[in-house]
């Protein structure tokens, strides 16, 4: 299975999603972008698939964003990607490409959308929320 994810492993959102895709039974290529950066195709690519724009693709929060002045309207997409590739920390995680699409995995159960395989057994969150059940089917949150 050809899945791969653009990883931080500080981040729980990133390691609840790469457990998700192996509690498919499936290794992902696991790439951390922070110490092998995409390239600028790449990275076009992945937020283009993704469906988003280059502004919804960067992390604001822990990151240089407002010390760069990356909050200002005017600015291009281009210069926008020109700060990402400079400052990694700034592309937001993680990014999955699977065969069927890809997405930035914000929540981590965005993933589920795109893995070709079931999920095998009940999986939660870190922070103990239940995602899948001991069925392998989606929990439905409670409204």
């Amino acid at each position: 299975m050809d899945i791969t994810i653009y990883h931080n492993p500080a981040c729980g959102t990133s390691r609840n999603t790469l457990a998700l895709i192996r509690n498919t039974g499936t290794e992902p290529q696991v790439i951390e972008y922070l110490q092998q950066p995409p390239t600028r195709a790449t990275l076009t690519d992945l937020i283009t698939r993704a469906g988003l724009s280059v502004r919804e693709a960067i992390r604001q929060k822990g990151t240089p964003y407002l010390e760069l002045g990356l909050d200002q309207a005017q600015l291009s997409d281009e210069a926008l990607l020109d700060a990402m590739l400079a400052h990694p920390i700034l592309i937001n995680r993680p990014f999955v490409v699977t065969p069927l699409g890809v997405r930035l995995c914000r929540p981590s159960e965005l993933v589920l959308d795109i893995l070709p395989l079931p999920q095998l057994g009940a999986f939660a969150k870190e922070d103990g929320e239940a995602v899948i059940d001991a069925h392998g089917k989606r929990v439905v949150p409670h409204a």
